[in-house]
């Protein structure tokens, strides 16, 4: 039976192995001048290692079983349904922390101050963005 481990590994390969074909499209260029698929292939490569001893880790350690939780996947999926909807027609910051209380009821422990902190970490990210790199956000 497969493990949690083992699936995460094979799972960051697969995402590893997608954007890093994805970047070979692209020019590398040279490590003096690069191209524009140097920073996604060596990403990929990055994540590449990190898959790999997330595999052997897997393999070796073992770990809990993979198990499905159809109630989780829905909660998941009700929380990004719900951080689209309320960023369209109210604005992305309560988009933000209705995800995340939506979000956490999924795991194995609920607290409120914990979900506050994490929206309030996610918001600073977010005014981040929309300040420093000057991403267009609806945060207001």
């Amino acid at each position: 039976m497969i493990n949690r481990s083992l699936a995460r590994g094979f799972f960051l390969a697969a995402v590893a192995l997608f954007f890093g074909l994805g970047a070979l499209r692209y020019p590398i260029g040279r490590m003096d001048h690069a191209g524009a698929g140097m920073f996604p292939l060596m990403i990929s490569v990055l994540l590449g290692i990190v898959a790999l001893a997330t595999i052997v880790r897997g393999i070796v350690a073992g770990g809990p079983p993979m198990t499905f939780t159809i109630k989780n996947i829905g909660l998941i999926i009700a929380a990004l349904c719900a951080f689209s909807l309320v960023s369209r027609f109210v604005n992305m910051s309560v988009g933000i922390v209705v995800m995340v209380f939506i979000s956490t009821a999924a795991g194995s422990s609920y607290s409120w101050k914990r979900n506050l902190a994490i929206s309030a970490g996610l918001l600073a990210i977010a005014f981040a963005f929309q300040k420093f790199l000057g991403l267009n956000l609806p945060l207001l």
